[in-house]
């Protein structure tokens, strides 16, 4: 049926069909698909798009292609995608509409993540599919350039229930689309491929060479009609001139040089500025053609042999077509071509295809051309085109002659290559830089995209000390710059350092800084007081410290994007626990509007952690949600140290064992050193929990050996309780000097109540003992960490049974079973119901009630639920989890079918009830 409807084009084609029209179906019916077509060249692709886009009937197609000639511009095949829909940015989000804007060159602003471009399209596709159901094509996506291809990559993941089909054209499979559901397109079967070649050869072919000949064309379409028409009938009957697979390709484009060169002079030269005019405007190309001479009447009288047509756009019979003209053109002909080209190109609306044109046009250095690609490489990288702008950079430096100007422009490309994630390309600018440098200056700043690229591959022991290099070589020249260095390489070390000895000589470094002209500010406060810490001790620390703590409660909320993470450390070293969310709550938000998702996993850490510190699971798990989607959307894995710390707390043994052993083995693999030393900590809470104190006394060791120095602080009173516990009392006695060193000299009640309940534990004084945990309770139960104390009480209780004051022991215990029930920490509550059991009261074990099969909640559904808790819009959980609009609405959906809720409202009662509990399934 489907050979008889569709002609020559698509023989054979049947079954590839019938895959497009179930696509289209379902489109219509308001799902979402995405497919990657794939195959040879020649082999029907591109017929296979245009008949998606012929059966598309009530479905509006927005149409584009990769360009070879293309690759380097930034977003050039998702401008094309997306120009139709324009007019309905409006509708967007004011981060997403600037974020399109600013990749488009519709306005100025800072360069945004691709992710939040991303976003926007998905926004923007979603939007204009409430109108008619959208079927968008590329072709030749192996030719989008790499901004667009991330971003049609990031897109294609999250479509779900927008009626939107995503169909690419590819010879090979994008590496920014794999994993993507793929269809691939073979060579024709026998019996369609000796049709088709009958098709194509008057006369009469001996059997044995007609099969031979489909044989080695391998049934592809575009060979089958191509090649015969270089042979003589003579030679296709004899079987002379017959091909080798391998070689297909090149036969296929040598076919169509055959014709190329039987062509008109005139018409040649007409294709060769076609082939190098990425943009198919046929006013550009005739333009462009006039100035080399071409008369377009002339041209028009001959004709192009079939293989260029002038329509709306120029267009060549075949992808192959353009690249057989383009490179077999003379190198002569083709510089005079981009330079003609880069004449009519507007330098005002279009100043970068002018550029890269006259680059292609230059043999020689050439400083003017050099200026401009390097301004080109500017306007890419406003738009968020970091390759873009890596690649204009790289092409300027082949054109500077000047040793001191190319290397500057190296540093510039090794910079945006190590933004873009390009961590060879940046490699090889900063080694390219380091060679031309002629100056110190130009010499320090290579080796500090070089520490960069090493800290970006991980927390690891070579970072610190290559940063601590970095920032001296910089003194000299910009302390500004070397100040950012000196903090980074100090937070490297502290939060993923295997030894101190790093920290301790980055830290001196720091300390002997001269002071900055004018007042402090917040970074210079951080440094001082953070070099203090580590030389002086805590004492010495901390006025600068609480003065830190100040200026960044004041510091402009932009400003702690370079380096808030590690800033969010102040007020854990200061034991303030009602302020220890204020920085993190501030930046991330900011980092949210902007859409930073490289910066997000950071703060959700930063934020996580005291969040579960203080009990509110709930929220915790929030976050640990949107921390698993921009792992999801980023593809970059990072270690949830939230997560970790959760599931320690709340007791879930299994789960929790197997996340701290495979983050044990990942993070110890790819140097995230920090994630181990998280890991180990959770691992003495569980344990400690679940009342196996020795394993909780070996993890607490090993944590508190990290150079983190908030980890390692915390991890202190999991070993005073898990040594006194085990009668460990040298170790127990030990830990408490430590945590004494930490937290006396802040006169907080977390860190008053924290050394009462550990000095407690240690006594040999049962009044002093008795006095100590009362103070503990005290303390502890003017902060907001619920979890400490009940665990205050837990000891107290354990501690007064054990002394045979059974009846004061019950009240302690009872108090803390009940704090852990509604904290929703299980393994803790089971050993308070064993300690009050012990003490003659009996509490049946907390049973969970059982959950109707239709509120099982998937992972996805579980996230937006919380959201909603929280009360944010659809819109505004769609930008947070990375969804569109309409994607959260039917979700949302099923959330209240299993809920069995009919409103927002109640979907937060629900969760609040119990009927739905973070973390469960």
């Amino acid at each position: 049926m489907h050979q008889r409807k569709q002609g020559a084009g698509l023989l054979g084609r049947g079954t590839e069909c019938a895959v497009l029209d179930e696509l289209i179906t379902a489109v219509r019916t308001g799902e979402s698909r995405v497919l990657v077509v794939h195959g040879a060249p020649g082999v029907g692709k591109s017929a296979l798009l245009q008949y998606a886009e012929r059966a598309a009937r009530g479905l509006r197609v927005l149409r584009a292609a990769g360009v070879e000639s293309e690759m380097e511009l930034a977003f050039a095949t998702l401008h094309q995608l997306c120009a139709p829909l324009l007019d309905r940015l409006e509708s967007l989000p004011t981060p997403q509409r600037h974020a399109l804007e600013t990749v488009f060159g519709m306005r100025g602003g800072t360069p945004p993540e691709r992710f939040l471009v991303g976003l926007a399209v998905l926004s923007l596709l979603s939007d204009a599919s409430q109108s008619a159901p959208l079927l968008c094509v590329v072709d030749d996506a192996q030719w989008m350039d790499r901004a667009s291809a991330q971003v049609l990559g990031f897109v294609a993941r999250r479509l779900l229930a927008e009626s939107v089909a995503l169909v690419f054209g590819s010879r090979q499979w994008p590496q920014d689309l794999r994993g993507l559901p793929g269809m691939e397109v073979t060579g024709l079967k026998a019996a369609d491929a000796h049709a088709l070649l009958d098709s194509v050869t008057p006369g009469r072919i001996d059997r044995h060479i007609r099969d031979r000949f489909v044989a080695e064309t391998r049934g592809n379409p575009l060979a089958l009609l191509e090649l015969p028409r270089e042979l003589t009938m003579t030679q296709v009957a004899g079987g002379f001139g017959l091909l080798d697979a391998d070689r297909l390709p090149g036969r296929i484009e040598q076919s169509f040089l055959d014709r190329i060169e039987a062509l008109p002079e005139q018409a040649r030269l007409l294709l060769v500025v076609a082939a190098a005019e990425p943009v198919g405007d046929p006013s550009l190309v005739w333009r462009a053609a006039e100035r080399l001479g071409v008369e377009p009447a002339t041209v028009l009288a001959s004709g192009t042999g079939g293989l260029l047509e002038f329509d709306v756009r120029v267009t060549f019979r075949h992808p192959l077509v353009r690249s057989a003209v383009y490179r077999s053109a003379k190198p002569a002909d083709r510089q005079a071509v981009h330079f003609a080209l880069a004449e009519v190109t507007d330098a005002h609306t279009d100043p970068d295809r002018r550029a890269w044109h006259l680059a292609a046009a230059t043999t020689v250095p050439d400083e003017n051309v050099a200026a401009e690609l390097e301004l080109s490489a500017g306007r890419a990288q406003a738009r968020g085109g970091l390759a873009a702008a890596a690649a204009f950079l790289q092409r300027s430096m082949a054109l500077t002659i000047d040793t001191s100007r190319r290397a500057e422009r190296a540093l510039m490309a090794a910079d945006a290559g190590l933004r873009a994630g390009d961590i060879t390309a940046a490699l090889e600018f900063a080694d390219l830089a380091d060679r031309d440098a002629q100056n110190e200056f130009q010499r320090a700043r290579a080796h500090l995209v070089r520490s960069h690229i090493t800290f970006a591959t991980g927390f690891n022991n070579e970072a610190p000390v290559m940063l601590l290099t970095a920032a001296q070589r910089l003194e000299p020249f910009d302390m500004d710059l070397a100040r950012e260095t000196y903090f980074i390489a100090w937070a490297s070390a502290s939060f993923g350092a295997a030894n101190r000895d790093s920290l301790l000589a980055i830290s001196r470094a720091m300390r002997d800084l001269a002071a900055p002209e004018g007042p402090p500010g917040a970074l210079d406060l951080v440094l001082e007081g953070y070099a203090l810490l580590i030389t002086d001790g805590r004492s010495a620390a901390l006025p600068t410290l609480r003065r830190a703590k100040t200026a960044i409660a004041d510091h402009p909320v932009q400003d702690l994007l370079k380096w808030g993470w590690a800033a969010c450390g102040v007020s854990a070293l200061l034991w303030e626990d009602q302020i220890m969310t204020d920085t993190p709550t501030r930046a991330l938000e900011a980092v949210r509007a902007a859409g930073a998702l490289s910066e997000l996993p950071l703060y959700l850490h930063s934020l996580g952690v005291p969040i579960s510190l203080s009990g509110d699971f709930a929220a915790a798990a929030a976050l640990v949600a949107e921390s698993e989607a921009v792992a999801e959307v980023t593809g970059v894995p990072m270690t949830q140290h939230t997560q970790l710390l959760l599931t320690a707390m709340q007791g879930r043994e299994a789960e929790a064992a197997a996340l701290i052993d495979a983050t044990i083995e990942e993070a110890g693999a790819s140097g995230q050193l920090n994630g181990v030393a998280s890991a180990h900590w959770a691992t003495a809470i569980l344990h400690n929990g679940l009342a196996s104190h020795g394993l909780a006394l070996s993890a607490a060791q090993a944590t508190t050996q990290s150079a983190n120095l908030i980890v390692s602080q915390w991890a202190l009173p999991e070993l005073v309780e898990a040594a006194s516990r085990v009668g460990d009392t040298i170790a127990a006695r030990g830990a408490l000097e430590g945590l004494a060193d930490a937290a006396e000299p802040c006169d907080t009640d977390w860190a008053q109540g924290i050394l009462a309940r550990c000095r407690a534990l240690v006594s040999d004084d049962d009044a002093a003992a008795g006095d100590l945990y009362r103070e503990a309770i005290e303390r502890l139960g003017r902060t907001v960490l619920r979890p400490e104390l009940a665990r205050a009480h837990l000891l107290y209780g354990e501690w007064l049974r054990r002394g045979g004051r059974r009846a004061e022991a019950r009240v302690h215990l009872l108090t803390a079973y009940e704090m852990f029930e509604s904290i929703g920490m299980g393994a803790f509550a089971e050993r308070a119901r064993r300690e009050l059991q012990a003490a003659g009261e009996n509490i049946r074990r907390a049973r969970r009630s059982e959950e109707p099969a239709s509120a099982e909640l998937t992972a996805q559904e579980r996230q937006i639920a919380l959201l909603v808790r929280d009360g944010l819009s659809n819109p505004e959980i769609a930008a947070r989890l990375f969804l569109s609009p309409r994607t959260v609405e039917w979700h949302l959906r099923k959330i209240f079918a299993k809920l069995e809720v009919t409103s927002r409202r109640q979907v937060g009662d629900a969760l609040s009830s119990g009927a739905y509990e973070p973390g469960t399934r």
